[in-house]
């Protein structure tokens, strides 16, 4: 699963590679974490592509009370063709999210080691994603998305069994076209990213949270730096994410 991740890219090397419409301007973003906004790519009908921020956390329109839904950050590409919350979307609203890397957590004796993962040659890349809109009967509305995983390939599944689906370049307009390319033809495009693409780099524990936002949390540390005392369990709040594994909390703007 992916339960944080950074976009720390200029926002003219975003544009660059996505190629939308507008020219927004962006700080970079070390510990992006559930519940919080996030950049997204989508596609009109036309062809033209736009930056849109929507709240990391799926909400299906279908929904009544988005207090008693379980917040989706995640989506199987396996089964997201199938599942109710996921279906919709999978056949309409399909989008990417800009990244720099994610972090992801593997179990120790010791506790959870965190890792940053990218791409080894730098740069951003897009993840495959799924958005839709809940509407408040009193009138307000809200974008709000989950990032599709797939299992992890072997490098990386080292660390977890499962990673974000990363979409090569030449397959965006496939992917976001979803008035011409149903479904089940964009699902072939979710699969592992191969070895070696995305190199896995130990950082410390300061990650895990949200508070901390800074670029020391990419910094390289001996993983016993990175575990500096026993690991305390502590209760969260519930996430329901489709994958298990890390989360996170809290509100804050991307701006």
């Amino acid at each position: 699963m992916c339960g944080r991740f950074t976009l720390t890219a200029s926002p003219a090397e975003v544009r660059a590679l996505f190629d939308y419409q507008e020219q927004p301007n962006f700080p970079p973003r070390y510990n992006i974490a559930p519940t919080q906004p996030v950049a997204s790519v989508r596609q009109n009908h036309n062809g033209q592509r736009h930056f849109v921020l929507l709240r990391w956390g799926l909400v299906p329109g279908w929904v009544k009370d988005p207090a008693s839904f379980t917040l989706l950050i995640n989506a199987r590409s396996e089964t997201a063709v199938q599942k109710p919350s996921f279906r919709g979307a999978m056949k309409h609203n399909r989008c990417l999210f800009p990244m720099s890397g994610y972090f992801e957590w593997r179990r120790t004796p010791q506790g959870k080691q965190p890792f940053f993962i990218h791409p080894a040659d730098g740069g951003v890349m897009a993840v495959a994603a799924l958005w839709d809109t809940w509407c408040d009967p009193d009138g307000g509305d809200i974008d709000t998305g989950a990032l599709l995983t797939t299992p992890a390939n072997s490098s990386l599944g080292q660390i977890h069994d499962r990673m974000p689906a990363v979409l090569a370049p030449e397959d965006f307009e496939t992917w976001l076209d979803t008035g011409n390319v149903m479904a089940r033809d964009a699902r072939r495009l979710l699969r592992p990213a191969e070895d070696g693409r995305l190199i896995a780099t130990p950082v410390s524990s300061r990650v895990n949270s949200v508070a901390n936002d800074e670029a020391d949390l990419l910094q390289e540390v001996e993983p016993d730096e990175a575990l500096p005392a026993p690991v305390r369990r502590r209760k969260k709040a519930a996430t329901g994410q489709d994958d298990g594994g890390e989360a996170g909390g809290g509100q804050m703007s991307l701006f």
